[in-house]
């Protein structure tokens, strides 16, 4: 799971310094300094991205993030260090209070009431356990409860963070039903999959075109042992979901054009779907349709690095210690949805979703609740980030999907805001 920083949005276009990127060591302009502990750990990695080149040669880029962001004990979320909330390095929208959870449970209660008892949740990246919290809550006041909480976590720090809060959090009897899974269920199972910004967190492939052909950006060695990007003939695999964004498009990319794709996500799709026989997935993500995604004018593409709250656009400086992100394709993840045999129910900006799932009466809920007039102003607070086009209101999408159900239960003003037609 990734977040956007405070200053900075998924819309922000970062600059390619080619052929070479500036040194690893070197902190790009107004970004905190990292204390000695952070360069300690930053210094470990780095020595484990040199040792994999050395013996294997450039890595892809998209082998250099997944170094940096999963490597175990070594990447940016296997560290002990807090990411999310005000103490982290992003706010994801569970971290802003509950709305956004309650929202997301109100909208998805029906699929489960429909599927019956033996229905699941399953959570990709628990995140800080915030939305787990919220949702469960959530689900117990309004009924039905799914029969398991199932939380797909890889980071053994974060699920160690995500029980300690449900446990302290929750009754014992809610807190119960959390599951935690290290694979995707091999077994057939029905329920509802959720996933908040969790295809931006995939290792991403970046790509140039260079004379009409397909490149790749590598991550190599400079003769100083600075860490440096450079570009090589892409493989059948990554030129090949190139030609087919260019087809879709109906244009070639132009010479000198850079940008990202992930020609994986069919094969993640299906790894982490494949068993879910009936239900509905939703994805809530940073990103753009296709066409917007690769227009002219992005030439540098979308990859973004967050460090305390800070966006900036060097991914080799310091590794280990940025949160890496690439906006997502929504075409992509429909077509994706479409391989693994879903249909798209319903694509939408978050805005218009959580509207349509009921935004309205759970904050005039939460309102008469709160404590204080200090409670209050938070909720507005909270709201406005939420749904404003300039904050998270336009620039996250949601996307469900559904398989196997002989209806679709989704609010009837969720389904009316549906902007499918732009995919």
């Amino acid at each position: 799971m990734n977040g956007v920083g405070e200053d900075d949005g998924p819309s922000r276009r970062i600059g390619y310094p080619c052929p070479f990127a500036e040194p690893a060591a070197r902190m790009p302009s107004r970004l905190p300094e990292p204390g000695a502990d952070e360069r300690a750990h930053s210094d470990r990695l780095l020595a484990h991205l040199r040792e994999l080149i050395a013996a294997h040669g450039p890595l892809s880029f998209a082998q250099y993030m997944e170094r940096c962001l999963y490597a175990p004990g070594l990447g940016y979320y296997s560290a002990g260090t807090t990411k999310f909330g005000a103490a982290g390095d992003f706010v994801t929208a569970p971290e802003l209070g509950g709305l956004f959870a309650r929202c997301v449970a109100s909208a998805l209660q029906p699929v489960l009431a429909m599927l019956g008892d033996g229905a699941d949740f399953l959570e990709l990246g628990g995140g800080s356990g915030a939305f787990a919290e919220a949702a469960l809550k959530a689900f117990a006041a309004e009924g039905p409860l799914p029969r398991r909480y199932l939380i797909l976590e890889p980071s053994a720090d974060l699920r160690e963070r995500q029980r300690e809060r449900l446990a302290a959090a929750l009754p014992a009897e809610l807190a119960a039903r959390v599951e935690w899974l290290d694979r995707p269920p091999e077994q057939p199972w029905r329920g509802v999959l959720f996933a908040n910004e969790v295809i931006d967190a995939l290792p991403t492939t970046r790509f140039a075109m260079k004379g009409g052909e397909v490149y790749e950006e590598h991550v190599v060695l400079d003769g100083e042992g600075a860490l440096t990007r450079i570009d090589r003939p892409a493989d059948a695999l990554v030129a090949g979901a190139v030609r087919h964004v260019e087809r879709d498009l109906g244009a070639d990319l132009p010479d000198g054009y850079r940008s990202e794709i992930l020609p994986q996500l069919p094969y993640w799709m299906q790894a982490i779907a494949g068993t879910l026989e009936a239900g509905a997935m939703l994805f809530v993500d940073y990103g753009y349709v296709r066409r917007e995604f690769y227009l002219p004018e992005r030439r540098d593409g979308t990859l973004m690095a967050h460090y305390r709250h800070h966006a900036h656009g060097d991914p080799l400086w310091l590794p280990g210690l940025n949160d890496l992100t690439a906006s997502v394709d929504f075409t992509a993840l429909a077509e994706a949805g479409n391989q693994a045999g879903f249909g798209v129910a319903a694509y939408l900006p978050q805005a218009q979703f959580l509207i349509g799932a009921g935004l309205q009466q759970a904050f005039e809920d939460a309102h008469a609740q709160a404590a204080d007039e200090t409670a209050r102003y938070r909720l507005a607070q909270e709201v406005k980030r939420l749904t404003l086009p300039d904050r998270m209101g336009e620039r996250f999408q949601a996307m469900l999907f559904a398989r196997g159900l002989g209806a679709l239960p989704l609010p009837a003003e969720l389904l009316a805001a549906d902007q499918g037609g732009r995919l």
